[in-house]
């Protein structure tokens, strides 16, 4: 054959093999759509749940050549055991099932990778501690058998993108979940199994930055074994990029307020019976999101243990991390359930700052600025059933400074906590204390009881002649503190603010003796997350009885700082004062008592003295309150007798220069004027005097704020009768006083002696209003105005004083008028005395002053009378 003819054959042969793959590139994009395969459908349904090792359901199934021969499936249902929930295991909208070729050439279906987008996966755990995916990794280790039993069909590659991994505790759904996660599992050679899983946690009852949870990436394979807890296993799972406080609001549902960035290391080898754990947390930049101190906490702790699940037991703990310029080491083991658990703490000049951080980082409140100097070290152990130490290390020698005699003043109480840690050289500064908190030495060590907890006690100088005594019981979930002794009130109120204490403004303005404290505060050291709505105060708002003088009776704590801390005790103060910028000299406290409890903070009693005013009083604070509503403060002040000049003179001053509350009234007629608190409460006297009269047994409710006094009621006994009132006080620059009440059964001969006359007959009844403005007796009597009505049945006027009086006056049945008080006087309007069938009216009026001018007019009907 010639080489042209070889050519052209040649050329022939490569144009059909073009044509042939063009034909059947077409074949593969037109021909599929045309082809049915739903009568295929329960047959890959068989074939997917042999592969998976669950029921499978599927809405339709299509076919796709290209890229490589598969079936495109919607709305994919993996059914779930009955024994782990009625909740499909798997949901995807559509699945992607590969075809394995050789096997279509001998009438075979197989699957070789099943591929997922936007799936739902869950994970079941039973009561009993079995999860559901325990069947499923063991058919799959086990393999599936074919329908005819003659060989096994190998497991598909199954891959899940942008899925969800849901958790279950039985039927109940946690809000814990994975998202946008990447999940593979295959079957890397025969009875080993490879699975990889990436994804970003997530909670569904909370709002997150998915960003700042992490990523959680986890690489893991497993040999075959007839159960789940006997497979060997290799994991290595790492969690990094966690922010705090977004990994805060996953863990305890609320930002607790920390801040920095969090990983996470663990690597597992051997079988969940008997798993070698080597685990790293490393954390950078942590601190409280209100403050950036000056050094953050960072720390790199690596831990290494063998877990044992059926015990949920750990044994050959060593835990190893540097802190600060010290060292921090756990160490020996904790068997669970088959054994007694033994564990021990080293500490090595572990600096106190560490710690100072830790509380700071877990609680709100502390004062930034704090920095603590000193030193821990020493070493506790736990041993459940005794008190004894383990045994040491070999190599181990005691550290320097443990002695017999240090044994012997330290004796090991009865329990399962053992050993001391010694605190040195504690120096606490900050830009709230005038001078540094110090303690020489303190020990922290055992706890008597049989709950494991720490002691510590301290000597804490406070600026008076006897230290401070300071306790406190630490445990693993909460804290115990004691505080009692006398203290300097300026270092009180130092201590109390550092601390985070609320309401330390009740010390503010006071100075003094100092003050006797017997306060005890506990609480955990995670406060539970706040509730969905905040709960209605359940303090009483109503006034309290203003001269109770009981005792501190038992109740449970109030809560202070970070919400499910509790404060109770008291705080005794002798010999005080206290000045308020509303007023205008210092109280002076003889005796007051500040009690801390479940209704909130309340001094009760005070025993005090404002200029010539003396009185006892009690001042209360809610618990708490509903922020849509106003809780004031109510107070209750008693007086045995009060005058109310001496007490207008007291608050208000007088208007004499050369007083020593003069210059209240030039605060008062100024713009920039301190205006008083609101603050609601009764005022009660045995006597008020107001000038010449006297009321007995008078009780009054106010409702006090910047802007005016409003006095609900006024109650007391007048002239052998009874008045009420309500009314206000407006200040300025002069007080305007406004009252609207009645009186009944007032004494005739009473009231007659205030107008110089000689009264007699039933009592006065009536009612009024009046307002008055000013200081002094003849402003305030200038200033008057408003009305009065009074009904006097059976009564007679006599004459005194040289007073001229109507005769019907003499003698009447009853007497009903209407008085008009304005320029100074009372003045008679309608009126009418009735006298057997005679109905007359008179004329009169009364000037204020000291005695009052009386005076009557002669009426139409007297004069004919007297004709």
């Amino acid at each position: 054959m010639t080489v042209e003819a070889q050519g052209r054959r040649g050329k022939r042969t490569r144009v059909w093999v073009a044509l042939s793959a063009v034909a059947l590139i077409i074949a593969l994009l037109i021909v599929p759509p045309y082809v049915s395969i739903s009568r295929y459908k329960n047959r890959i349904s068989q074939v997917l749940a042999a592969s998976i090792g669950r029921p499978v359901r599927l809405s339709s199934v299509e076919l796709r050549i290209l890229p490589r021969p598969s079936f495109v499936l919607t709305d994919l249902v993996v059914e779930e055991d009955p024994a782990y929930g009625a909740e499909p295991v798997l949901y995807a909208n559509t699945v992607t099932a590969s075809i394995r070729l050789l096997p279509l050439w001998r009438g075979g279906l197989e699957i070789s990778r099943i591929s997922v987008d936007e799936a739902s996966l869950n994970l079941v755990r039973t009561g009993a501690g079995r999860w559901n995916m325990d069947p499923f990794f063991r058919s799959a280790a086990g393999g599936v058998t074919g329908s005819a039993g003659a060989r096994t069909i190998p497991f598909p590659y199954l891959e899940a993108t942008n899925s969800r991994v849901n958790v279950k505790n039985g039927v109940e759904k946690l809000p814990y979940s994975l998202v946008n996660a990447d999940l593979s599992f295959w079957q890397e050679s025969p009875g080993v199994w490879r699975v990889r899983l990436r994804g970003q946690p997530a909670r569904t009852d909370v709002s997150l930055g998915l960003p700042d949870t992490g990523t959680v990436r986890l690489e893991a394979s497993l040999r075959r074994a007839p159960e789940l807890h006997q497979m060997p296993v290799h994991i290595d799972l790492d969690w990094r990029e966690a922010q705090l406080g977004q990994l805060s609001r996953l863990v305890l549902g609320s930002d607790e307020g920390w801040r920095g960035d969090l990983t996470g290391e663990l690597h597992l080898d051997g079988t969940a019976e008997a798993a070698q754990v080597k685990a790293r947390l490393r954390a950078t930049g942590v601190h409280r999101a209100e403050f950036a101190p000056a050094s953050a906490i960072d720390f790199d702790a690596s831990c290494g243990f063998v877990y044992h699940y059926s015990t949920r037991g750990l044994e050959k703990v060593l835990c190893d991390s540097p802190v600060g310029d010290g060292r921090a080491r756990l160490r020996e083991g904790v068997p669970g359930q088959a054994g007694e658990p033994q564990l021990s703490l080293e500490l090595d000049r572990v600096p106190v700052q560490i710690a100072l951080d830790a509380l700071r980082t877990l609680r709100r409140g502390l004062d930034p600025s704090l920095q603590a100097a000193g030193t821990m070290s020493g070493q506790i152990s736990y041993a459940a059933s005794t008190g004894a130490i383990p045994p040491r290390a070999t190599g181990q020698t005691p550290r320097k400074g443990t002695n017999a005699r240090t044994s012997k003043l330290h004796a090991v109480p009865a329990g399962p906590l053992s050993g001391a840690i010694s605190v040195a050289g504690l120096r606490i500064t900050g830009d709230g204390l005038s001078k540094p908190i110090q303690v020489a030495k303190m020990t922290i060590e055992p706890a008597a009881g049989t709950a494991p907890a720490l002691m510590a006690t301290a000597a804490i100088p406070a600026g008076a002649p006897l230290p401070l005594n300071v306790t406190a019981r630490l445990s693993l979930s909460d804290y115990q503190l004691g505080v009692r002794g006398p203290a300097a009130l300026p270092r009180l109120r130092e201590m109390a603010r550092l601390g985070g204490i609320p309401n330390v403004s009740l010390l503010d303005n006071v100075n003094g003796q100092p003050a006797l404290i017997d306060l005890s505060a506990d609480g955990p050291w995670l406060p539970p997350p706040p509730p969905l709505e905040a709960p209605l105060s359940t303090a009483s708002a109503g006034s309290a009885s203003a001269g109770s003088t009981g005792g501190a009776e038992k109740s449970s704590p109030a809560p202070v700082a970070g919400g499910s801390d509790r404060m109770s005790g008291t705080v005794t103060l002798r010999a005080a004062t206290w000045k308020a910028d509303f007023l205008a000299n210092p109280v002076q406290i003889t005796a007051a008592t500040l009690r801390v409890d479940n209704a909130g903070e309340r001094w009760d009693p005070v025993e005090f003295r404002y200029g010539p005013v003396w009185g006892t009083a009690m001042f209360q604070l809610p618990a708490s309150c509903d922020p849509e509503s106003s809780c004031p403060p109510t107070f209750g002040v008693r007086f045995e007798s009060l005058d109310s000049a001496a007490l207008e003179a007291a608050i208000l001053g007088a208007r004499q220069s050369d007083t020593l509350l003069s210059n209240l009234l030039a605060r008062l007629r100024s713009d920039n004027a301190p205006g008083w608190p609101e603050l609601e409460g009764t005022v009660q006297a045995g006597e008020l005097t107001l000038g010449p009269v006297t009321l007995n047994d008078a009780a009054a409710s106010l409702r006090i704020g910047a802007a005016a006094t409003e006095i609900t009621t006024l109650d007391a006994d007048l002239l052998g009768g009874r008045i009420h009132a309500t009314g206000s006080v407006t200040p300025g620059a002069k007080p305007v006083y406004k009252l609207a009440g009645s009186f009944t059964g007032l004494n005739a001969a009473g009231a007659g002696q205030l107008l110089g006359m000689t009264w007699a007959g039933n009592g006065l009844e009536g009612t009024g209003q009046i307002e008055l403005t000013g200081f002094t007796a003849e402003d305030l009597g200038t200033s008057a105005k408003g009305t009065l009505h009074f009904d006097w049945r059976h009564g007679s006027v006599s004459e005194a004083n040289d007073i001229e009086f109507p005769p019907v006056l003499s003698r009447f049945d009853r007497w009903t008028a209407d008085a008009e008080i304005a320029n100074g006087a009372i003045t008679l309007k309608q009126n009418q005395v009735e006298r057997g069938v005679h109905k007359l009216a008179v004329a009169g009026s009364a000037v204020f002053g000291d005695p009052p001018t009386v005076s009557f007019g002669s009426s139409l009907e007297d004069r004919a009378a007297r004709r």
